[in-house]
């Protein structure tokens, strides 16, 4: 399978040559849903907590006599129906993380970036280094692939091209490692370094 090229010195198109395993699968909808909630689930925090009425301070001694008093009965002042006291069904820390196989998040992986190819939403590059950290070089690179939104994709992480990109609305930037189902589909476009494209597929092989 062939993937659309830009050279950002004078912008021609050219053909890279990549593995069809890697990007020539179909498109697995079902399956990507599935990558991406897990991979947002995985996000989530999950600290929320509350006390129970086993957990909040006091109410050790009974508030007033059993019987004879003109009052509902009660028992501690931190039960839940009193202000102050503890809460029902309280919420305690859990964990939202979803299993997920690896074999099915590369999948996964596989099929968003075969769609992506497909719909020529990934372009490829020789190189996208930026010489000094200035938002305006990102975007005369991005001008000469001629495109305005696009998530930068690098084999290592450059720090230059982090600061230069983060202030883009419209732009992301990455290293392989980071890659993940959501800012994959997050974006109009992928631009990748052939460096970077040759780790993708030794990854997903």
């Amino acid at each position: 399978m062939q993937l659309r090229s830009a050279d950002n010195s004078n912008a021609d198109n050219s053909k890279v040559e990549v593995s069809d395993r890697t990007f020539g699968q179909d498109f697995n909808a079902a399956l990507v849903h599935q990558a991406v909630t897990a991979y947002l689930a995985g996000a989530r925090r999950g600290t929320k907590a509350q006390k129970t009425r086993a957990q909040v301070a006091g109410g050790g001694a009974k508030p007033w006599r059993q019987k004879g008093t003109g009052r509902a009965r009660a028992g501690t002042i931190r039960s839940p129906i009193w202000r102050g006291g503890g809460v029902t069904f309280a919420a305690q820390p859990r964990s939202f993380r979803q299993k997920l196989n690896r074999k099915m998040y590369r999948a996964a992986m596989r099929s968003i970036l075969s769609e992506l190819a497909r719909l020529d939403r990934l372009v490829i590059v020789e190189d996208f280094g930026v010489d000094q950290p200035r938002t305006r070089v990102v975007l005369n690179k991005l001008q000469e692939c001629n495109l305005t939104s696009a998530l930068l994709v690098t084999e290592q992480r450059d720090e230059k091209i982090h600061l230069a990109a983060r202030n883009l609305r419209h732009v992301g930037y990455t290293a392989v490692a980071g890659l993940n189902p959501v800012n994959l589909i997050g974006f109009d476009n992928v631009v990748m370094t052939k460096a970077a494209l040759n780790r993708v597929e030794a990854w997903l092989a």
